[in-house]
């Protein structure tokens, strides 16, 4: 990473906690990679402090842009002035350009980053069936962009029935030909990929997302916890054989996007 000047673009990444944050290191060394004087940093952000903080952030000249992680990708979308088409469908946001006249607009780059991440370990979602867990920010860009990519199915899979009965309804309604379900006993087995879109995993005390006794060596297993690299559910898959996909993979590709967003990297054509 090279120097951090007055001229560095400083970009803030929203957590809370942050102790866990590891995808900054990722994120510096693809924008050292692209050449960009550009720098990313976590910041502990309660919800409580949230509004209070991007009010702040309007007003901070040499802040490109935030990331927005757990648990601030649903609730930063109705304090930003503007989201773009995808978070707005999404109904979440993982990162806010702070415009020149301090206006910020919200956009989600996890599902793209997330195919991507799919598609180079060699996964191809067009007509296979998914189950995912979780129905939070980083949940909900996945399964609308598994949908559109092509899933003939996808089971959803969360502690609120009420959300994943609300997702299940979006998604179905975006994508008609993928059939969206709840969960349910047969799911798991069914699956070709199964989706940990939850944060549980991140602590080495926390349970499964979901009990695995029906889980098979015919199903990928995908996760969105970046630290640790391997986590319980990774562990155990791999034990019984199952293709795994690191949550890092779904980070890997954001950094370009991004900068394209914050207008720190344009492309011609």
């Amino acid at each position: 990473m090279a120097d951090i000047t007055g001229a560095t673009s400083i970009l803030l990444m929203l957590a809370d906690p942050v102790s866990h944050i590891r995808g900054t290191i990722l994120i510096n060394d693809a924008l050292a990679a692209l050449g960009l004087d550009a720098v990313i940093v976590p910041i502990h952000v309660t919800p409580t402090d949230l509004e209070t903080f991007l009010a702040s952030a309007r007003r901070m000249q040499n802040v490109a842009g935030l990331g927005i992680t757990i648990p601030h990708k649903i609730a930063a979308c109705v304090l930003v002035d503007e989201l773009t088409p995808v978070a707005r469908r999404m109904g979440a946001t993982n990162f806010v350009r702070r415009n020149a006249d301090g206006t910020l607009t919200g956009t989600n780059t996890d599902g793209a980053g997330f195919m991507e991440g799919l598609r180079v370990n060699g996964f191809d979602a067009t007509g296979k069936r998914a189950l995912l867990v979780g129905t939070g920010g980083v949940g909900r860009a996945i399964a609308f962009g598994l949908a559109e990519a092509g899933l003939a199915r996808l089971d959803v899979m969360n502690r609120d029935r009420g959300k994943a009965e609300a997702l299940a309804t979006e998604v179905q309604a975006a994508f008609p030909s993928c059939r969206v379900d709840l969960a349910d006993a047969s799911s798991l087995k069914a699956a070709d990929l199964l989706v940990n879109g939850t944060s549980l995993g991140m602590k080495t005390s926390d349970p499964l997302p979901l009990e695995l006794a029906s889980l098979t060596d015919r199903t990928t297993v995908a996760e969105v916890v970046v630290q640790p690299a391997m986590t319980r559910l990774l562990s155990d898959a791999a034990a019984r054989g199952c293709p795994i996909i690191a949550g890092a993979e779904m980070l890997k590709p954001q950094p370009a996007i991004v900068a394209e967003f914050f207008g720190l990297l344009r492309r011609d054509g």
